[in-house]
């Protein structure tokens, strides 16, 4: 029952489930490389569904974070060590598309509506390069709702009041040096405050005192004071506060923790999955098969409280945990896709020289 909504759920796929049947009767299935990032996560039992249906046996690769991904699939373009991509964004895909790393993939799920695009430039499929966008989320503030109901201390309305003396020593953000979500904070600030504005806020962000993790894990596990640390804000992500719920040892109904969506602090990062330039001829058909994989129903639902984000399957249904406890913000504030390629780098080098320095 489940393979068969999983085949009617992907919008073409069901026409391939017989070249799976006979793929399947080999005496060796073919590999198929897919090389993701370390947040990769589906159940067991959809991986098997499609290793069985794509008669094929999956070699999940995970590179590290997604730039340590992209990093390897570009250092090995000679010799490619997959044969399709998962977890290449939007803030590193003009560099995956510079690096000539990707081919692209035209099949049923690049020609479907999105929820959301690889670039600003992208048409309502949200396809960009041939990379087919499979879920998004939203990089943002966290608060600890009972540390400031404690505190008496009220919610800052604007990102600026964070360099205020009232704020002084409460925040917690990761190195964009070192981190995905670090990295798309410093560009949200950029994007909404200007580039001058954003690093005047950050030289007053260290005088204030903000603390600086090298990752998410150490910034929410061990600096949040929801985890036993002495910041109450933090740098994470909006399906956090329904993790927190969804995780919860006591079954909580209401979140100890919340969004702060503050214009400048709200950026969206869109994931896509794509082929590998050079990738086995012979696995081909299987990696677009996987691509489809990624964007069946099925799957849409189960990354939401695996990987916790928004599908981009317009069709899936919400888990009822993000309904209840993460709704997505109205508003982000994302650079262009070209100015970021352009000039992340040299932003990432700046605030560097402005807070560490």
């Amino acid at each position: 029952m489940q393979r068969r909504v999983f085949f009617l759920a992907t919008g073409g796929f069901f026409s391939l489930a017989l070249v799976g049947a006979a793929l399947a009767q080999s005496p060796k299935p073919q590999s198929l490389r897919v090389l993701t990032h370390s947040s990769f996560e589906l159940p067991a039992e959809l991986l098997a569904g499609f290793e069985q249906q794509a008669g094929v046996k999956l070699q999940i690769v995970k590179g590290g974070d997604a730039g340590e991904m992209l990093n390897k699939l570009i250092l090995t373009r000679a010799r490619p060590i997959a044969d399709v991509v998962f977890g290449i964004d939007n803030t590193l895909l003009p560099r995956a598309v510079a690096a000539q790393v990707i081919d692209p993939y035209a099949g049923p799920a690049a020609q479907r509506r999105s929820a959301a695009g690889m670039a600003e430039t992208a048409d309502a499929t949200g396809v960009v390069a041939g990379v087919v966008p499979v879920d998004h989320g939203y990089v943002t503030l966290n608060i600890d709702k009972t540390w400031f109901a404690k505190a008496g201390l009220p919610l800052p309305t604007r990102l600026e009041q964070l360099a205020e003396p009232a704020y002084a020593k409460l925040l917690v953000v990761q190195n964009p040096a070192t981190s995905s979500p670090g990295q798309a904070f410093l560009f949200a600030n950029i994007a909404a405050l200007g580039e001058q504005a954003a690093f005047d806020w950050w030289a007053k962000l260290r005088t204030n005192g903000v603390k600086v993790a090298k990752g998410w894990t150490e910034a929410y596990y061990t600096e949040f004071t929801q985890n036993g640390g002495t910041r109450p804000i933090v740098v994470s992500y909006a399906s956090s506060p329904a993790a927190e719920v969804f995780f919860s040892k006591d079954k909580l109904t209401e979140s100890p923790t919340a969004n702060l969506f503050l214009k400048g602090g709200v950026f969206r990062q869109v994931e896509g999955v794509a082929l590998v330039k050079g990738g086995n001829p012979a696995a081909r058909e299987a990696a677009g098969q996987f691509i489809e994989f990624l964007r069946s129903v099925p799957v849409q639902q189960a990354l939401q409280t695996t990987m916790w984000m928004y599908p981009a399957e317009p069709g899936a249904p919400r888990a009822e945990v993000l309904q209840q406890h993460a709704l997505e913000p109205v508003a982000f504030d994302n650079p262009p896709a070209a100015q970021m390629q352009e000039k992340g780098r040299a932003w990432v080098q700046r605030w560097t020289r402005t807070v560490l320095k």
